[in-house]
């Protein structure tokens, strides 16, 4: 094998390395790895964005990693249409602004490129081909993603509308029905950047906040009516009074788009068949 050959083989092998570890932080899309600074329950409503000091991905700890896959199976039902405001304490939305003049045009651009960049994946069984995993395919969901590691992990330095980091679909009695994707963007992203790539007064990105874990090797022993992202600790203080351990963001932001509705509306709706 030539040294380009193996370089290459290599370059690869570290690209699946690090969108496998990508995902494990952002339901699988934006680069995780971030801590941020505390975020008031206030502070999370009304912010228009904020910074956070990075962190060696290879150092991510076992105890962050549970954490991680403990809250991706709450994060999913969180996004079930009519758990929003039920869980508000953990969700940080942003606000639609007013339309800009071309605001439209660019949401119908993105829409027209995400349904020709998607098309073969009506049939799942070519997603699954390309690399794209079910996530929790055993847990009834009322959406099931389909993640490109890959793809998440891209997302993270550039955008194309073609290419999401997680395919959207409905259960069937015979497989799975295509209805939409999944875009992400790293948690310390700001809104103006969010904005850059789907305009906010087309699509709510949204983001999961302020949550408390329990310490580790306790998670069978707590109240999970409590702690994690169906928790109703929301605060640094409770949670240290709770004996937790205190985690003011996870994930990265998402947002869905179903490019087979009818409306914009429709189309940039948080969860399908909702304007």
């Amino acid at each position: 094998m030539s040294s380009r050959s193996t370089f290459m083989h290599l370059a690869a092998e570290v690209a699946i390395l690090f969108g496998a570890l990508f995902l494990v932080s952002v339901l699988l899309a934006a680069i995780p790895g971030h801590r941020s600074p505390a975020v008031p329950v206030e502070d999370a409503q009304q912010s228009t964005g904020w910074q956070s000091r990075p962190v060696d991905h290879g150092k991510m700890s076992r105890m962050e990693m549970d954490d991680a896959k403990a809250n991706e199976v709450h994060a999913v039902h969180d996004m079930t249409a009519g758990r929003m405001d039920a869980h508000s304490l953990h969700m940080h939305m942003t606000e639609m602004r007013p339309q800009a003049p071309s605001d439209a045009a660019r949401a119908s651009e993105i829409v027209k490129q995400l349904r020709m960049g998607i098309e073969k994946y009506k049939d799942y069984h070519v997603a699954l081909n390309d690399g794209y995993k079910i996530f929790l395919p055993n847990l009834p969901q009322p959406e099931y993603h389909f993640t490109n590691y890959l793809n998440g992990f891209l997302e993270a330095f550039s955008f194309d509308p073609a290419r999401p980091t997680s395919l959207l679909y409905k259960k069937t009695s015979d497989g799975y029905e295509l209805v939409g994707a999944m875009y992400t963007m790293p948690k310390r992203a700001t809104e103006e950047q969010l904005n850059t790539r789907v305009p906010l007064s087309m699509a709510t990105w949204h983001l999961h906040t302020n949550l408390c874990m329990p310490q580790e090797g306790q998670f069978r022993n707590f109240d999970w009516s409590k702690f994690g992202l169906q928790g109703t600790i929301a605060t640094q203080e409770a949670c240290d009074a709770a004996n937790g351990r205190f985690r003011p963001v996870i994930f990265g932001w998402m947002v869905h788009v179903y490019p087979y509705e009818d409306s914009l509306e429709q189309i940039f709706a948080m969860h399908h068949g909702m304007e």
